[in-house]
């Protein structure tokens, strides 16, 4: 069967593929649209197993609030190089997974990979990216606020630091505000009453080891473990740290300004605790004279 232009043209329109593979597989399909489609999708799902290894270290943030004010999403897309991360393709896919966050009651991996995106289930669009960009692309991870009392508020640090917060009454600037805050100085806790015994056990630990070296009394020892504990204390939770905007005043003292607080919140940096690999190509030249 003849394949026409117009046969091609519609299948990229329909499969955002390149224009000799869409003519290959119309012939393969003997023009059958349908058919060739099919086979497209197969090729491609087997195109992204084959990646599936490749650590994805690179990618961007996307966060959403709800148009009500209600609820709000943040998810990290990761993919190999930075080159696909900026690719309006890649963007599009991080960007469509936030209405979709926002409007179910998805909680685990799972059911995101499951659930469907324009028709199509999100794992089965991810995979045609892979196929269509060259690059492994995983959903690393997401997380979703709703409030109904409250307010919520997200910030965007290029694409590459995210923050969502969760506050008891609604106040966007003052979220947004302290969302910024958060994404600039990586506060690990809220509050002081959510940093563990343990941990605190352990930082004693270590700062009676470090202070017995000086060779002060032990009282005296006591009261600078105690002071170096609160200043741990203050440099680890959100409440505790001086307010970038102003710091003679802590975030605790902005929110109580503001006769509010922070419920919760999220920060998202891609590729934090991925390990990335480094290449030596020295020591991979080498590698192969002493192999030959």
């Amino acid at each position: 069967m003849e394949i026409s232009a117009g046969m091609v043209k519609e299948l990229r329109e329909r499969t955002s593929s390149g224009m000799m593979e869409c003519k290959k597989a119309l012939v393969e399909a003997n023009g059958d649209m349908e058919l060739a489609i099919e086979n497209m999708r197969k090729s491609g799902l087997a195109k992204a197993d084959k990646k599936a290894d490749r650590i994805a270290t690179e990618g961007i943030i996307g966060v959403k609030v709800s148009e009500d004010g209600k609820s709000v999403a943040i998810v990290d897309v990761n993919c190999e190089t930075d080159f696909v991360a900026k690719s309006p393709d890649f963007v599009g896919f991080v960007n469509n997974l936030l209405p979709v966050l926002l409007s179910s009651n998805i909680a685990t991996d799972e059911q995101l990979l499951s659930t469907a995106l324009d028709g199509v289930i999100v794992d089965e669009v991810r995979r045609g990216l892979i196929s269509k960009l060259g690059e492994n692309i995983t959903i690393r991870r997401f997380q979703t606020f709703r409030t109904e009392q409250g307010g919520v508020a997200c910030y965007l640090h290029g694409s590459k630091i995210g923050v969502i917060v969760e506050l008891t009454a609604a106040n966007s600037e003052l979220g947004k505000d302290i969302a910024m805050h958060i994404a600039a100085s990586k506060p690990t806790f809220v509050s002081e009453d959510q940093v563990s015994a343990d941990l605190i056990e352990k930082e004693k630990e270590i700062f009676i080891a470090q202070s017995a070296e000086s060779g002060k009394p032990a009282d005296i020892i006591e009261k600078m473990v105690a002071g170096q504990i609160r200043k741990f204390l203050a440099e680890i939770t959100l409440l505790g740290q001086p307010y970038i905007k102003d710091d003679k005043m802590t975030v605790a003292k902005l929110l109580e300004s503001k006769a509010n607080s922070v419920v919760r919140f999220t920060r998202f940096q891609v590729g934090e605790g991925i390990e990335k690999k480094v290449e030596n190509f020295a020591e991979e030249v080498m590698a192969q004279v002493r192999g030959s």
